[in-house]
């Protein structure tokens, strides 16, 4: 059993005893891998969350970071199997970037890691995988998927993988948040070659990674995990629409130039370190359908799924939810608009604004120098508009933002104080900039 001694606890809804495991969760932090980990953590097994990135505030010896992409030898993961019982791998990279890379992930990671499982005895592998991605797939995503699941079953080893459909929870990542975003738009979107898909409720796919991991549970085992419901993208936005509260909106067929264009720049951010969930990956992922059948998973784990709606009447939405439906389309456009306006301004003071900048300046009182504190303002200002665009040193930029802006406030007011009365308002307008950054910096984080 991973050389730990197992103890026995009982499950919160099982009457029979289970193992006390030391498990150790891929992908720990985010949407699936947070409920379970919380789950399993609650019927008191040993939970570790091996995630790409510590949250702050939030390392420490369970929850470690390492990037799975890297770990390709089976000697890589000797450190972080010691004292495992069982491995729930929740990781998963929607589409190659600078920080991601899907085969690394979902294939080359998994092999050295399973690999290094065989001569352990593991007691059990649960792999999260996706919908569909035995069928004839489009995307790099679900063949790399695939491949990690026919690496898993082909080995000596006490596996199950699970295929959910679309998972939706009270947490929101990815294709779940954008549900509730479109439910907060005054007409809900609809894409021309949009299909049915099916849902599951994060809850019931965390119950059956529970189900699996008991002592008397079946191994070797590929399900489908959904709910037998299918749902079209305009009726899911109206369910989330109706939970909210908020009156019924039309839904309106969207240009396929319109929308080609969405999942361009959602491609181009990603490149940026963005991770939206409007790319080319998942435009072939909605035209496919995730649809599933569940039977085998009903039968084998005795689940009872919930519907969409059925799980939303279940419990009224907070407040905080509302805010961020409405809030998640925004956050992009927020920092558009900010990394434009420093870029442009920087730009515009060394070009077609030098003149009148430097001449403000000698009037102020700098004279001869007047062009360096011009053009250094400028240089600053360019880089803080890419620094903003670029997702790994956003947090950083953003803050940059705050002190130069601060800074000039101050030097305006000393040097030119009668910009405060021009009527374009140059110094007020530096105000709302400043409240549009600390709102960026409010909701910059994704996890």
């Amino acid at each position: 059993m991973g050389g730990r001694a197992s103890e026995q606890v009982a499950g919160p809804n099982d009457q029979r005893s289970s193992l006390r495991l030391r498990v150790l969760v891929l992908g720990g932090t985010g949407l699936i891998g947070s409920a379970v980990s919380a789950r399993l953590a609650a019927e008191g097994h040993d939970v570790v969350r091996l995630v790409r990135s510590v949250p702050a505030g939030q390392g420490s010896n369970r929850t470690i970071a390492a990037d799975i992409s890297k770990l390709t030898r089976p000697e890589d993961w000797h450190p972080y199997l010691d004292g495992v019982d069982a491995i729930v791998n929740c990781a998963g990279a929607l589409q190659d970037g600078p920080r991601d890379s899907v085969a690394g992930v979902h294939r080359d990671g998994m092999a050295a890691l399973f690999q290094a499982c065989v001569p352990r005895q593991m007691r059990r592998i649960i792999q999260i995988s996706a919908i569909g991605v035995d069928r004839p797939n489009p995307t790099a995503f679900s063949r790399t998927k695939l491949e990690g699941d026919r690496i898993l079953a082909g080995l000596d080893l006490d596996w199950v993988i699970l295929r959910p459909v679309v998972v939706i929870g009270r947490a929101a990542f990815g294709g779940s948040a954008l549900l509730r975003a479109l439910a907060a738009l005054p007409f809900v979107p609809v894409p021309p070659d949009a299909k049915a898909f099916q849902t599951v409720q994060l809850d019931d796919l965390a119950e059956t990674v529970s189900f699996f991991l008991r002592p008397d549970a079946p191994s070797k085992l590929t399900l489908e995990v959904a709910h037998s419901n299918l749902v079209q993208l305009a009726d899911a936005a109206a369910a989330f629409r109706s939970w909210f509260g908020w009156l019924p909106a039309k839904a309106v067929p969207m240009p396929k130039l319109i929308e080609r264009s969405l999942y361009a720049l959602g491609d181009i951010a990603s490149w940026l370190g963005w991770r939206s969930p409007l790319r080319s990956t998942a435009r072939l992922e909605i035209e496919r359908g995730a649809v599933g059948d569940p039977r085998d998973w009903i039968e084998t784990t005795g689940a009872q799924p919930q519907s969409l709606q059925a799980a939303l009447a279940a419990e009224p939405p907070s407040v905080q939810e509302k805010w961020f439906a409405r809030l998640y389309l925004l956050k992009p456009l927020v920092i558009v608009v900010l990394a434009l306006y420093w870029l442009v301004t920087g730009l515009i003071a060394l070009g077609p604004g030098w003149g009148p900048a430097v001449a403000q300046m000698r009037e102020s009182g700098a004279g001869a120098y007047a062009a360096l504190p011009v053009a250094l303002g400028a240089l600053a200002d360019i880089l803080i508009g890419l620094g903003i665009a670029y997702r790994p040193s956003a947090r950083l930029a953003l803050w940059a933002a705050i002190g130069l802006s601060v800074i000039y406030l101050v030097l305006g007011t000393i040097l030119a104080p009668a910009l405060w009365v021009d009527p374009l308002g140059p110094m007020v307008k530096i105000l709302p900039i400043l409240v549009l950054t600390f709102v960026a910096l409010a909701t910059l984080e994704e996890r």
